[in-house]
């Protein structure tokens, strides 16, 4: 597959993403490809670890592929994105609970579904032009691929700022929030690949590991967490208007870009997982409930028509005055009873 490159190099699995023309943007066939490959190599005594980075300096992996997602839902046609969501969800899960180290090197851009694929391995790196981020309550959903509980484990309620906002992270930053474990100039990837290569031998990389980059949302912790209590959309909105200076101001305008019931779920979710404990089948659970409605009853389509198809960026969300009632996050969560995500599949 040319939009991918899976292989056996010495004693690592390698799967190299080779779409950067598309910032490595994920497809449903590449998402099967991965699955695949982790599974031969499950009982390959030749693979000791697994490795994943992408061609191109500008992205790890921007995301997912949505033109298909949104020609189909046009089309009226719910179920495709729904097996799609759930086939990707069982290989972020794979990932995570995966029985030999997998390994991630993150340069520029890593959001959504390259979270997804590169934020639950046992080693993740990022170097200096990394920039990780959870943006999908902009196209009207929520925080998936497993982000939900990466999210709820964060510190205080960085995680409700991350979520909604879709905030970029820095190395410092992403490595604080829990989305990687160590920071590695990047011009050492290529020796550092190699050595892993021929021995397979994961202490290497802690060895190599520089000290982490300030991590710039750690003096920002008190705000955001004052911004982020506990409540409603609404008064999270109420809270952030009313605050003074550079960052609120800048916080408030990432959060109108929001589409207000995808904000609502997402709150909702972490309040759920943040008090069962950050659970990563409890998490995957909840964001199919809500991708599975997504493009029936959710803000998706007009929000991949606002962003990406006509571009005029300016949705027309439901519940536009950022007034959600709990009765329609209670809809977009509720259980799904035959249709509830089966990891096994």
């Amino acid at each position: 597959m040319s939009d991918i490159d899976i292989r056996v190099t010495g004693r690592a699995g390698r799967i190299t993403l080779t779409r950067p023309q598309a910032l490595n943007a994920l497809t449903y066939e590449m998402c099967l490809a991965i699955e695949a490959a982790i599974e031969g190599w499950r009982e390959d005594g030749r693979v000791a670890l697994v490795m994943l980075d992408a061609a191109g300096e500008r992205a790890f992996c921007s995301g997912g592929d949505i033109a298909e997602l949104y020609a189909r839902g046009r089309a009226g046609d719910h179920a495709y994105g729904q097996r799609f969501w759930a086939d990707e969800y069982r290989l972020n899960h794979k990932l995570y609970s995966y029985d030999k180290p997998v390994v991630s090197f993150l340069q520029g851009f890593t959001m959504g579904g390259g979270v997804g694929i590169g934020c639950h391995g046992s080693h993740r790196v990022v170097g200096e032009s990394s920039r990780i981020a959870m943006p999908e309550c902009g196209i009207g959903l929520v925080p998936d691929v497993g982000g939900s509980r990466l999210l709820a484990g964060a510190p205080g309620r960085l995680g409700e700022y991350l979520g909604t906002t879709g905030a970029r992270m820095a190395a410092g930053d992403a490595i604080r929030a829990g989305f990687a474990d160590m920071f590695m100039p990047e011009a050492e990837w290529p020796g550092l690949i190699a050595a892993l290569e021929q021995t397979g031998d994961v202490a290497l990389l802690d060895a190599a590991a520089g000290p982490a980059p300030e991590a710039g949302l750690a003096a920002r912790q008190a705000q955001i967490d004052a911004w982020f209590a506990p409540g409603s959309r609404a008064q999270i909105h109420a809270r952030l208007e009313e605050a003074d200076g550079d960052f609120a101001a800048e916080t408030l305008n990432l959060f109108e870009r929001g589409a207000p019931l995808s904000q609502a779920c997402a709150l909702e979710m972490l309040a759920r997982l943040r008090a069962g404990g950050p659970d990563m089948r409890a998490a995957l659970a909840l964001e199919y409930r809500f991708t599975w409605r997504a493009q029936a009853q959710g803000d998706f389509l007009e929000g991949i028509r606002a962003a990406i198809i006509d571009k005029d960026r300016q949705p027309r969300w439901q519940y536009g005055d950022g007034n959600v009632p709990d009765a329609a996050v209670a809809a977009m969560l509720a259980d799904l009873g035959e249709n509830e995500l089966n990891l096994e599949e």
